[in-house]
C-alpha cells in the first residue's frame, strides 16, 4: 500500500486534533484497481514550524490555514512557489471563504479551498481527491520517465545497428578511392558489392522501423478486403526460392487453395514473408522449410518449420522484442534488423492473435502465428 504524508498547519489545537482524528486510519481506494493509499499525519502551528517540518520530512498534501500568526498562509504559499503541484498539493482552510480568497489562493498554487467549519466527511472527501491527484501525477511522471528510457534505448540500439554497416561502407570506399592502396578490379567489385549489400540492409532497417512506428501509433492505413492467403503464401515462397536453391534448401507449402480471408493483404504478406525468409536464412545448407497454413476453429494458423540452427528457451523468450537478434557463433554473419518478428507479433495482435515459437538448439524451430479475426468474406465475422 502506498503512503502519503499529510501536514496539517493551523494555529488552533482543536482543529488540528479534529482533522487528525478524522484522517486517522483513513484510506483511499485508487481508481481502476490502482490499490490503496494510506496516510501519515504531521502537525504544525505556524508557517515557520511547517517549513521546519518540511525540511525534515516532505509532505505530499498540506492542509494550510489561511490566517496564521507571523507569516500568513497566503505568504507561505508564495514562499513555496514552484514546489506546489509538483510533489505537493496545498488545500487552503479558512473561516473567511469568499470568491476573492479562493482566487487569491488559486493564483498562488493552492489545489483547493476548504471552508471552516467543515465536517469529517468534507475533509476526507477533499483529501481523497487530493490523494488521487497526487498518485495520478506520480504515475504520469513514472510513465514519462519510462518513455524517456525506452526512447533512449531505442536510439542507442538504432545507432549501433547503423554504425557497423556505415563503418564498413566507409572503409570499402576509402580503399577504392585511395591512390595509395592498390587493389585488383575483382577485389574492387567485391567491395562495391558488399557496400551495396550493407546499404540494402540499412534500407530494410528503415522500412521496418517505419512499419513498426505506423503500427504502434495506429496510423498505418489498413484495407480490409477479401484476400486469398494461399496466393500470398505462394508469392512468399517464390521470393525465397533463389536463396534456398543456392544453399540446397527445400521449401514446401501446404495450404488449401484458395484460402479466402478478410484482412489487409500487405499485412499478411509481411507476416508470411518474414516467417519464410527467416526459415531459409537461419537454416542449414541442404535443410528443409515446411510452411503450413490452415483454418482452425480459432481462426487461421500459419506455421513455418525449419531444420536450422534452433535456439534455447531463453533466446526464444526474447525473440519477439524490438531489435532482438540471437547473437552467437551460429548466427554471426547473418544479416537482419532485429525488427521483423516484432512486427509479425504486432500485426498478429491487430487480428486479436498471437505469435509463438518452439525450438530445439541444433534441430530447428517452428514459428506459429494465429490470426483470429480473419473471417472469410460473407461469414459475418469481425474484420
Amino acid at each position: 500500500m502506498d503512503v502519503l504524508r499529510i501536514l496539517i498547519v493551523d494555529d488552533e489545537p482543536g482543529l488540528r486534533m479534529g482533522a487528525a482524528r478524522a484522517l486517522r486510519d483513513f484510506q483511499v481506494s485508487l481508481p481502476d484497481g490502482g490499490g490503496e493509499v494510506g496516510f501519515v499525519l504531521d502537525e504544525a502551528d505556524s508557517a515557520e514550524a511547517a517549513a521546519a517540518r518540511m525540511a525534515a520530512e516532505r509532505p505530499q498534501i498540506m492542509l494550510l490555514d489561511h490566517r496564521l500568526p507571523g507569516m500568513s498562509g497566503t505568504d507561505f504559499l508564495d514562499k513555496l512557489g514552484l514546489e506546489i503541484n509538483g510533489d505537493l498539493l496545498v488545500i487552503m482552510i479558512t473561516a473567511y471563504a469568499s470568491l476573492e480568497t479562493a482566487v487569491a489562493a488559486a493564483k498562488r498554487g493552492a489545489y483547493d479551498l476548504l471552508a471552516k467549519p467543515f465536517t469529517p466527511e468534507e475533509l476526507r472527501g477533499m483529501v481523497r481527491k487530493a490523494a488521487i491527484r497526487v498518485m495520478l501525477q506520480r504515475q504520469a511522471r513514472k510513465l514519462a520517465e519510462e518513455k524517456r528510457r525506452v526512447r533512449f534505448e531505442f536510439v542507442r540500439v538504432l545507432a549501433h545497428e547503423l554504425k557497423s554497416p556505415l563503418g564498413a561502407i566507409e572503409g570499402y570506399l576509402n580503399i577504392c578511392v585511395s591512390p595509395e592502396v592498390r587493389v585488383s578490379e575483382e577485389k574492387r567489385r567485391e567491395m562495391i558489392a558488399r557496400s551495396i549489400e550493407r546499404l540494402a540492409g540499412m534500407r530494410q532497417l528503415i522500412t521496418d522501423l517505419l512499419d513498426l512506428t505506423r503500427i504502434e501509433s495506429g496510423e498505418k492505413k489498413r484495407e480490409l478486403v477479401a484476400v486469398d492467403l494461399a496466393a500470398v503464401a505462394r508469392e512468399a515462397v517464390e521470393n525465397v526460392l533463389p536463396q534456398a536453391a543456392a544453399r540446397g534448401i527445400t521449401v514446401n507449402l501446404d495450404c488449401p487453395a484458395p484460402l479466402e480471408v478478410r484482412a489487409d493483404r500487405g499485412e499478411l504478406a509481411i507476416i508470411v514473408n518474414n516467417l519464410v525468409s527467416n526459415a531459409v536464412k537461419y537454416n542449414r545448407d541442404g535443410g528443409r522449410v515446411d510452411a503450413r497454413i490452415r483454418r482452425t476453429p480459432e481462426g487461421v494458423e500459419i506455421a513455418v518449420a525449419d531444420t536450422g540452427i534452433g535456439m534455447t528457451a531463453e533466446e526464444a523468450g526474447r525473440l519477439f522484442k524490438e531489435f532482438s537478434r540471437i547473437r552467437n557463433a551460429r548466427t554471426s554473419g547473418i544479416d537482419g534488423s532485429g525488427l521483423g518478428l516484432s512486427i509479425v507479433r504486432k500485426l498478429a495482435e491487430l487480428y486479436r492473435g498471437e505469435a509463438s515459437v518452439r525450438s530445439v538448439p541444433g534441430e530447428g524451430s517452428t514459428f506459429t502465428v494465429l490470426l483470429r479475426e480473419v473471417s472469410p468474406p460473407g461469414a459475418g465475422g469481425k474484420p
